[in-house]
């Protein structure tokens, strides 16, 4: 069973969007699906809208589709793209 390092970029809806909401319910999302140690950054695109960016270790045998669908139907969410994905040593 490998572990795998997962970057996913959560696009909210406007730039008035409450980015600490969508944190808090990606990562009781996140856990409750099995995934491990989620860290989270903003990034800016443009005219004041931020990007989240989510990072968590995942186990290689799930698929993520479940996961970006709950991402998905999350309040202020308006698109889930995985930007990254390796497999995980140590």
């Amino acid at each position: 069973m490998g572990i795998v390092a997962v970057k996913i970029k959560l696009m909210p809806a406007s730039p008035d969007t409450n980015l600490k909401k969508i944190e808090e319910q990606a990562k009781k999302d996140l856990e409750a699906l099995g995934g491990k140690n989620p860290s989270f950054t903003q990034e800016p695109i443009a005219f004041g809208l931020n990007a989240i960016i989510l990072f968590f270790a995942w186990s290689e045998e799930k698929e993520l589709e479940r996961l970006e669908a709950s991402l998905g139907r999350i309040i202020g969410v308006k698109s889930v793209q995985v930007i990254d994905m390796r497999r995980a040593f140590g």
